[in-house]
């Protein structure tokens, strides 16, 4: 079923909409290798090492492109989430045509209003959430990402198997 959303899409809009949530999981050749990759995230994050977050996290995205033949991505991390009445930006993806250089994922790992570190599991999804965009452009060639049904089974997906949790059926029963 689709958003709401959908119903003000274009007929190209709609198509690329389907397509998109038609597709439930990313084949990752190689998961086991980027699980230590995922998993090394969590000791900078819980020690609020910046620098040392943003490179673990530059070595994951790497790896999920290099193992799906699709161009790299920039990875920043920044501290305190930006906010203002609508609440709080988690992640943001900006393609190559935007930053007018390569693609671009910035994630912040402080919340904004208690500036406390983003816990483990909210950040790496936050951070495969804004790889699911890049994917969408680069892996699948969409001309545009929407958050559909099949876009969040992809990230979730993701998320478990880099975790190395068991999937989930369609009803989300492990």
């Amino acid at each position: 079923m689709p958003f709401a959303y959908y119903d003000n899409l274009s007929a190209a809009d709609k198509r690329v909409y389907r397509k998109s949530d038609a597709i439930t999981r990313i084949a990752i050749p190689d998961i086991a290798a980027l699980m230590p990759l995922a998993a090394a995230i969590t000791p900078a994050l819980e020690a609020a090492r910046r620098s040392a977050v943003e490179r673990a996290c530059q070595l994951l995205v790497d790896g999920l492109n290099r193992q799906l033949a699709t161009p790299q991505v920039e990875v920043r991390v920044l501290e305190r989430r930006p906010s203002n009445s609508q609440g709080e930006l988690q992640g943001l993806y900006e393609p190559d045509e935007v930053t007018g250089g390569a693609a671009r994922i910035t994630v912040w790992m402080r919340t904004a209003q208690r500036v406390q570190v983003v816990k483990f599991r909210t950040f790496l999804r936050t951070l495969i959430h804004e790889v699911c965009h890049h994917l969408d452009y680069e892996l699948y060639k969409m001309p545009e990402t929407f958050h559909t049904e099949g876009f969040y089974a992809r990230e979730s997906a993701l998320m478990r198997e880099l975790l190395g949790e068991a999937p989930r059926d369609a009803r989300g029963s492990p």
